[in-house]
């Protein structure tokens, strides 16, 4: 029989580690497979020097090869501990906030970086992460097209220095690339770009880290809740029905057994029309209170209701956010959204457990 890595992977799910439901394949402790002959070698890697499963586990993994490969092979196990294994990714960040939309032209990013702003504005501390890969339009909106973050190293780790406007820490794929060039990537390279933004930015202490996610579901969305442990989701729709049958996707995806990462509320985008020769007037062009209902139906919060005003595009084009300005009635309308989302923040951090980052399960 001829043994390859996976063999012994394949093996090793069956053993499960003290105390736990997890196999010592799925808790990622098996690295280093290699495979000679008869000769099998990996190291089990273990959160200290002094668990006191290490000998039990090795011995486990030993036996589980043995019964299924016989006594011929000669096993070595090297032990190894990693404190890496249980630091946090982000330490210093209290909360990550995924903003999420089940289709595009939504507002998303609109979305995103005045939520942002109205919460820099209350004196937390906000940095936001443009992972919309394919379509970074926050270094438009801050007014930054231009921006190239810094590098500095510390502890021998080249970190990138995020941009920092309104009160917000900004690190976008958009400052790493000419403004007018497409982004051609597949997958895996557009996940690793996303992920090095995030473990190479040097964010420091955030109350908030927001983060941009593409429209839809993608492996972009799979690369972040596998990356960091995502507090919470906040999803935005306009009040249409096309646009709402996609926000129930994006909700299932969030709230799915493999993901579990509790949904804040719905934000609904675009809610009415009113002009200025007309301030009490209030036009429903894509329908109303759609996502309002929705999120009723749903059992989920509707965070707030932005309405369409010529001011919010204005400030988007001109790298002005309209949420900077607290006392427009735009102003009030994001800052409103800002308190509900902290509001439904508190409760869920309250109530639930911390979320875990996704660990990927290879079959």
């Amino acid at each position: 029989m001829v043994v390859i890595p996976k063999t012994i992977t394949d093996i090793l799910r069956n053993v499960k580690f003290p105390g736990s439901n997890d196999n010592v394949v799925d808790l990622e402790m098996v690295q280093e497979i290699r495979t000679a002959g008869s000769r099998i070698s990996f190291t089990l890697v273990f959160q200290r020097d002094d668990d006191h499963n290490i000998q039990p586990v090795c011995e486990a993994c030993a036996a589980e090869i043995e019964k299924n490969l016989g006594t011929e092979y000669d096993i070595s196990i090297t032990p190894k501990s990693s404190q890496r294994m249980k630091a946090p990714v982000l330490p210093g960040v209290k909360n990550i906030i995924a903003i999420a939309s089940g289709k595009g032209g939504v507002g998303k990013s609109t979305v995103a970086v005045n939520l942002a702003v109205a919460l820099a504005k209350t004196g937390a501390k906000v940095g936001l992460i443009d992972a919309d890969i394919f379509g970074p339009s926050i270094p438009k909106m801050f007014d930054e097209e231009e921006a190239h973050p810094l590098m500095e190293e510390i502890e021998g780790r080249d970190m990138i220095i995020p941009i920092e406007k309104y009160g917000v820490k900004i690190l976008s794929i958009g400052f790493f690339g000419h403004k007018d060039n497409a982004l051609i990537w597949r997958g895996p390279v557009a996940s690793n770009a996303i992920k090095q933004l995030i473990v190479q930015g040097l964010w420091g202490e955030l109350d908030y880290l927001l983060i941009d996610l593409p429209p839809g579901t993608s492996d972009i969305h799979l690369t972040i809740v596998q990356t960091l442990p995502v507090t919470g989701s906040v999803i935005v729709t306009t009040p249409q029905d096309v646009a709402l049958l996609d926000v129930i996707k994006g909700v299932s995806m969030f709230r799915s057994k493999s993901i579990e990462v509790p949904v804040l509320g719905i934000v609904e985008n675009m809610a009415w029309f009113t002009p200025d020769e007309l301030p009490d007037h209030k036009y429903y062009i894509f329908g109303k209170d759609g996502g309002k209902n929705l999120a009723e139906k749903m059992g989920i919060s509707c965070l707030g209701q932005i309405p369409i005003v010529m001011g919010i595009r204005e400030g988007g084009d001109q790298g002005v956010p309209v949420a900077w300005n607290e006392e427009s009635t735009t102003g009030m309308a994001f800052m409103t959204l800002a308190l509900n989302m902290i509001q439904q923040l508190e409760f869920r951090n309250e109530n639930l457990k911390p979320t875990e980052r996704v660990r990927v399960k290879k079959r």
